[in-house]
């Protein structure tokens, strides 16, 4: 197995690690150690950034595999779900927010699987890397409770949260735009 396929594979192991740390609390909501969000935040931010870091390997040095392209989405994904679904538990973020990012996951995955019957592999856009972008650092701030910017009461995480919607919205409608004739063919 060749190390970007493995830093993903680690993505993919990180995300319990980063849900028990965030979630497990004592009887009483209290946390079980000083800082648990921010160590939740922490490894939420590390398995976001072998995200770059695992494409980045593979393109440069030519190790670009089937597995790779069928697990980096999926642990994107993974990631972001599990951070979005804890942060609606943690009664952080609006449940319809997180309806509406994870609408337009399935929506692309299942387009990108019909293009994949026909042998098309449907590759991220540049919308849809702004879209992972903006949701990485909306769930960042807001894992981080805003800091460093708390101090100064400048919010960030749930306008950034809003940013990221906009994104997560515009990038679907340009994924299904650009596979109409896939659509069509289900008719078929």
């Amino acid at each position: 197995m060749n190390l970007p396929n493995m830093l993903t594979l680690i993505r993919i192991i990180m995300v319990p690690i980063f849900m028990i740390v965030l979630l497990l609390k004592l009887p009483g909501g209290r946390t079980f150690f000083p800082y648990q969000d921010y160590v939740a935040a922490g490894i939420f931010i590390l398995a976001a950034t072998t995200d770059g870091l695992d494409g980045y390997i593979a393109r440069k040095f030519g190790q670009v595999t089937n597995l790779g392209k069928f697990l980096d989405p999926l642990a994107d994904k993974l990631l972001v779900s599990a951070a979005l679904i804890s942060l609606v538990e943690l009664d952080q973020v609006s449940a319809w927010i997180v309806w509406v990012i994870l609408a337009r996951e399935f929506t692309v995955t299942g387009l990108r699987a019909i293009a994949a019957a026909d042998g098309v592999v449907i590759s991220a856009s540049k919308l849809g890397k702004i879209k992972t972008v903006t949701q990485v650092i909306a769930i960042s701030a807001i894992l981080l409770h805003d800091w460093p910017l708390s101090y100064l009461n400048i919010p960030v995480g749930e306008p950034m949260l809003y940013v990221a919607l906009v994104f997560t919205v515009i990038s679907g409608i340009d994924y299904v735009m650009k596979s109409r004739h896939y659509l069509s063919a289900l008719k078929k």
